[in-house]
């Protein structure tokens, strides 16, 4: 294996072996497909059935009832596809099958009817859990022994997500809002399909990498960074083995998934379509709600049982990572409004009509704002095909097909945008600006981690959310004009602008800090197990935000949409403060972890 990752590094660009741009480009194509077509979801099933463009005309708590079970799924498949990947298949393959499945999503989207739609929601869940945990897992490889360099690498590829979301968002929403649905969903399809192929015919270059497991399958073990005692390691590590899952704890996990899944499917199912598969009530309640309270506290029994059988050490730590994911919940229920709720309020609520000077001054910061990464990408695609065209020459030409196909876009985009009277802004460009944020902020942030004044996990997390609800403070003070039950109105672009950066600078905060905590907290062993559980909050979070949003015409209609936006404020701003009280506690359960 280590001959394989030898050869990988011989390779370079900008440092990084040529392998690393190659996963870079796959993710980037992706997320330009998965965030191009999940920008349009909620604006093509709320659009009126008699209009220039015609979607579905749906309520919007119908389309976020089923965007949030979407959402969440994506969240839960990874941890079926990671197991996969690890025992059967291995990253590599897992990746294709991903891509091809997600692919055949797209295109059945693009065909626009009921069936074709919900099956093509469904293959993009079950090719996301292909794709998702695995390309990352093929970086963790290459670099084993290098860890030094791993930090790095993962910066430059979560620049690939950024660059992928950013021109996914853009482009995709471009076409379906100006030239028809089909357009945007269609194209997500095509980019998808490239990136596929050009992973695909780059296979030679990382040898055994990435390749099916072995017979006899090692479990890594990930580096801790920790000042633990070696005794202290070896007496938490040998205490963990005599905690094996019991048959309780199995039937704990399949009752409590089984009642959550039942859940996802039945909450759009009972909005939509009026019928249930849970048709009774309980204790006051609907069969719906009934279910999902008594799955979360078979989970809590789960959790709270395999816990108390730690070593008090880890027993700590591992509380201590079950509180960051509560925090976690309540994050991702919140920021994930920019998908649903913030993308209505683009469409309906703000005037995204300019004229005159600021209509010019608006298309040139958008013209700068689309060429410059466009032409740094396109100098790194050049490195690498400087490096590695002998080797993967096929695949270099896809990847310049794909790129020349971009570049045909965003000229055709920026001629019509300069070429026409005034300036309308899509309601999907409004997306683009997290990726943005978080490609010029980001470094800023890391700086800020690195130096003296690194706040605790607890602080980073209490700010995060401080500032996403600062982020909705906005927002309300910005809609606090619109009188109740208003269907549109004509806010300024401003405050959402401004929300967007509070937003994702509460992202950069709190997105990255979790997973490395979980690293550092977590026993070797249990670690696929809280991963699970890590996944899960998020897929909490992103139903959560589904269903809160669904709020957006009940309590803009009795209050106004000001209150709608006041309830986004208060509550993460609360929480992120309990976070910061916690802080001594937090610290006291991290046993000297930072």
């Amino acid at each position: 294996m280590n001959t394989d990752i030898e050869n990988l590094f011989k390779d370079k660009v900008i440092g990084h072996p040529a392998g690393l741009f190659v996963l870079f480009f796959t993710e980037m194509w992706e997320r330009f497909s998965f965030y191009g077509m999940r920008i349009l979801l909620v604006l093509f099933l709320t659009a009126p059935i008699i209009s220039d463009n015609p979607g579905w005309e749906w309520p919007r708590e119908h389309a976020l009832a089923l965007i949030g079970t979407y959402a969440s799924l994506l969240y839960l498949t990874p941890i079926i596809g990671g197991w996969i990947a690890d025992k059967i298949t291995g990253y590599r393959i897992a990746v294709v099958i991903g891509c091809l499945i997600m692919t055949l999503g797209h295109a059945s989207m693009a065909l626009e009817t009921t069936s074709s739609f919900y099956i093509g929601l469904a293959l993009l869940v079950i090719g996301t859990g292909f794709f998702k945990p695995n390309i990352t897992s093929i970086i963790s490889e290459m670099y084993k022994g290098k860890e030094s360099k791993k930090d790095g690498a993962y910066t430059i590829f979560y620049m690939g997500v950024n660059a992928g979301a950013f021109f996914g968002m853009m482009l995709c929403g471009y076409l379906a809002e100006n030239y028809g649905w089909p357009w945007g969903f269609g194209l997500a399809g095509i980019f998808m399909f490239l990136g596929m192929l050009q992973f695909w015919l780059a296979k030679n270059l990382f040898g055994n990498v990435g390749g099916k497991p072995s017979l006899k399958h090692v479990v890594e073990i990930p580096q801790n960074i920790n000042e633990e005692a070696p005794k202290e390691q070896e007496e938490a590590s040998s205490e963990e083995k005599l905690n094996p899952f019991t048959m309780l704890d199995k039937i704990l996990i399949v009752l409590s998934s089984v009642g959550g899944l039942l859940y996802l499917f039945n909450d759009p199912l009972e909005k939509i379509e009026g019928t249930s598969l849970m048709p009774f009530e309980a204790l006051g309640l609907s069969g719906s709600n009934f279910v999902v309270l008594f799955a979360l506290a078979l989970f809590l029994i789960l959790l709270v049982t395999r816990i108390s059988r730690y070593i008090p050490i880890v027993r700590d730590r591992i509380i201590a990572v079950s509180i960051f994911g509560v925090f976690t919940v309540f994050f991702f229920a919140f920021f994930e409004q920019s998908l649903g709720s913030m993308t209505l309020f683009a469409r309906d609520y703000t005037d995204r009509t300019l004229v005159g000077n600021s209509a010019m001054v608006f298309k040139i910061v958008d013209a700068l704002l689309t060429t410059l990464p466009l032409i740094i990408i396109t100098w790194v695609l050049f490195l690498l095909v400087k490096k590695t065209f002998t080797k993967i020459g096929l695949s270099n030409v896809v990847l310049a097909i794909a790129f020349a196909g971009i570049w045909f876009l965003v000229i055709f985009r920026l001629v019509n945008k300069f070429t026409e009277e005034g300036h309308e802004i899509e309601a999907t460009w409004f997306g683009i600006l997290n990726s943005f944020f978080i490609i010029t902020l980001a470094p800023l942030f890391s700086k800020w981690w690195e130096s003296k004044y690194n706040p605790s996990a607890a602080m980073k997390y209490g700010l995060g959310l401080i500032l996403l609800g600062l982020g909705f403070a906005i927002l309300s003070y910005g809609a606090s004009g619109i009188p109740s039950g208003a269907q549109t109105a004509s806010v300024s672009i401003i405050f959402l602008i401004l929300a967007y950066l509070l937003h994702t600078m509460g992202e950069l905060c709190l997105s990255p800090v979790g997973l490395s905590y979980l690293s550092k907290l977590v026993p070797a062993r249990m670690i696929g197990f809280m991963f699970g559980v890590w996944y899960l909050a998020i897929a909490v979070g992103q139903k959560a935000a589904g269903t809160m949003g669904g709020m957006i015409d009940k309590i803009s209609e009795q209050y106004s949409l000001g209150t709608f936006f006041l309830i986004f404020t208060l509550i993460p701003m609360g929480v992120g403060l309990i976070s910061i009280l916690l802080n001594p506690l937090l610290k006291k359960l991290m046993h000297g972890v930072r």
